[in-house]
């Protein structure tokens, strides 16, 4: 089989480039893979790619920046779409003309904006897979409207959530269109595992308000209050460093709190800790979790939408607890520190369960059948079919169910919202 990824730039630095890169390198052991990067605006990739993976750019922004139909607004790549301004003219040219004369069997597509464009410029003997790395209610409601049209061209839509998929498929309504989930993995690690018998907590990710280190870091002035010997390092970089800085200064937390600024590749770093953590209010999926939890590190973790939820098992791996609730998370935490063998035994179920789900092989595995159901469709003319093995019915109802009550309470917590705004004017 003959798969070729549309990615918005290979040559740059984010989740979606390493996971795309990760699976087309899995991929690549048995079959033909390239990656098409839609923009280009430095010589080599910052991420290392396998040399059996293909990689050919269409739009090289060191010499096109300024040709004349880059200055012109995209027609095709949808308005409301996050990167738009990226796109043009130019774009929308030289994207239609590579899918008009791809010699693929099947074109994955990366994000919403390249999904409309394979939707409706794919050849009919092609079959089209849209991804999504982020979540439908992460898009405003002019994108979800131009998605709702558009992806009735796809075969399969992939989400990287069980949650997700429910929400598309409860939501949005696309008939023929085949949606699951597929999670993201992470390459089998190359460091022995974490001992559990460090004293430091380890936190990573982009320095971003929705990532909520400043409920994380008060969290650990509970475990510093009466543990002073331990340590949180937190890595990575973003808008909210000199805040949190601020904050850990205020809290005297200088001597145990320590902004570590961006490490790459991070498994060198997950194997000096003993805990990892995670705070965010909202995690599509939550790879950094994962990637803790493959080095031999128990999480505490937010249970925020959507990720956390389906990666930890609570109270078996890690731990879950309530969004924005610096309490409940420094008391778990505490947990932890206290108890060692606690500690050492969630962080051996924590490499057993991430090797299981989220390892290249049973990743790959799930891609290939996905993969040969959409091509197998188009081949035959028919609509593809969730392949074997089946999906575990009930998990795939609870999830359902659980998502659709929260959606009603977010509902009705809006409401009423709105209705004491009302009476308080």
């Amino acid at each position: 089989m003959k798969i070729s990824f549309l990615l918005h730039n290979a040559y740059g630095i984010g989740g979606t480039i390493t996971t795309t890169f990760n699976l087309a390198q899995a991929l690549a052991e048995r079959h033909e893979v390239e990656i098409v990067s839609v923009l280009r605006h430095r010589e080599r990739p910052n991420f290392t790619l396998d040399p059996r993976v293909t990689l050919r750019p269409l739009v090289d922004l060191r010499h096109e920046k300024e040709d004349p139909r880059h200055l012109r607004p995209a027609r095709v790549f949808p308005r409301a779409e996050y990167r738009y301004q990226q796109y043009s003219e130019l774009t929308d040219q030289r994207i239609g003309e590579c899918l008009a004369s791809i010699d693929a069997d099947v074109v994955i597509g990366t994000r919403p904006g390249l999904n409309v464009h394979l939707a409706l410029q794919a050849p009919s003997h092609v079959a089209r897979v849209g991804q999504e790395h982020l979540t439908l209610d992460n898009h405003p409601p002019a994108l979800r409207t131009t998605l709702r049209r558009a992806y009735r061209g796809l075969d399969v839509l992939t989400t990287v959530t069980e949650a997700d998929a429910a929400a598309y498929r409860r939501k949005m309504r696309l008939p023929g269109v085949l949606v699951e989930a597929l999670p993201n993995s992470v390459p089998d690690p190359v460091l022995p595992p974490s001992d559990g018998t460090a004293k430091i907590v380890v936190a990573a990710g982009r320095l971003v308000p929705v990532k909520r280190y400043d409920l994380l870091i008060e969290a650990f002035a509970l475990v510093a209050a009466e543990r002073p010997d331990w340590q949180l390092r937190i890595y990575g970089k973003g808008e909210e460093h000199d805040r949190l800085r601020r904050l850990i200064e205020r809290l005297h937390l200088s001597d145990n709190v320590f902004l570590m600024g961006a490490a790459a590749p991070m498994e060198a770093e997950w194997v000096k800790g003993s805990i990892g953590a995670a705070a965010s209010n909202f995690e599509p999926f939550g790879m950094t979790i994962v990637e803790a939890m493959r080095c031999g590190l128990p999480v505490v973790s937010t249970d925020c939408p959507y990720g956390p939820g389906e990666i930890i098992d609570d109270g078996a791996d890690g731990r879950l607890v309530p969004v924005g609730d610096a309490q409940a998370m420094g008391a778990a935490l505490l947990d932890l520190v206290r108890d060692d063998e606690l500690r050492r035994t969630m962080g051996a179920t924590a490499i057993r369960n991430a090797a299981r789900r989220f390892a290249p092989g049973p990743v790959v595995e799930q891609a290939e059948r996905l993969l040969g159901a959409a091509t197998a469709a188009r081949s035959s003319g028919t609509r593809p079919a969730a392949p074997g093995p089946a999906r575990n019915r009930v998990q795939h109802a609870l999830i359902s169910q659980r998502f659709a009550v929260r959606d009603v309470a977010y509902t009705m917590a809006s409401s009423a919202l709105r209705t004491v705004r009302k009476g308080q004017r």
